[in-house]
């Protein structure tokens, strides 16, 4: 009877350990399908400012390049670290949302400078690009990471 009983506990653990690993595998669920859903769903509430906190916004966010790139990283910061229970939300804030936010609504430098009364301003143009000489850069696809040093840095 015994050994029944370890049997019957045996299989019990390896179906835990069975459901674990598919736990694992099983990539999260987004909550939000793009970075659209979380500014319009969570972003503009939580960072809500008065007009004369100085701060600015541009309630189409969506034309200026910057914001774009910086709030598609604060959504994607904020669907992964939305899992964890513990800390997840306030390493959020503290290094994610925080200072992207602080530096897309500085009214001097911020990429929303130029809206205001909450009308969509001149774009800026982009910052003076010199091509470099040929042969300067080399392409490092496909092999920064395979190297070990992904940048490009070594031991000595």
């Amino acid at each position: 009877m015994p050994e029944d009983r370890s049997e019957s506990r045996l299989e019990e653990l390896l179906d835990e350990l069975v459901e674990d690993e598919l736990r694992v595998a099983t990539p999260p669920v987004l909550y939000y399908g793009n970075v659209e859903e979380f500014v319009s769903d969570r972003l503009v509430h939580l960072f809500s400012r008065a007009p004369e906190s100085g701060l600015v916004w541009c309630p189409e966010w969506y034309r200026h390049a910057e914001a774009l790139m910086r709030l598609d990283s604060i959504w994607r910061a904020w669907e992964h670290l939305r899992h964890d229970p513990a800390t997840g939300i306030s390493n959020w804030l503290l290094h994610h949302a925080d200072p992207h936010m602080g530096v897309l609504m500085d009214p001097v430098a911020g990429p929303f400078a130029q809206c205001t009364n909450g009308v969509h301003g001149v774009t800026p143009p982009p910052l003076p690009h010199e091509p470099a000489p040929p042969g300067l850069f080399t392409d490092a696809r496909g092999e920064w990471w395979a190297s070990g040093t992904p940048l490009g840095l070594s031991d000595d």
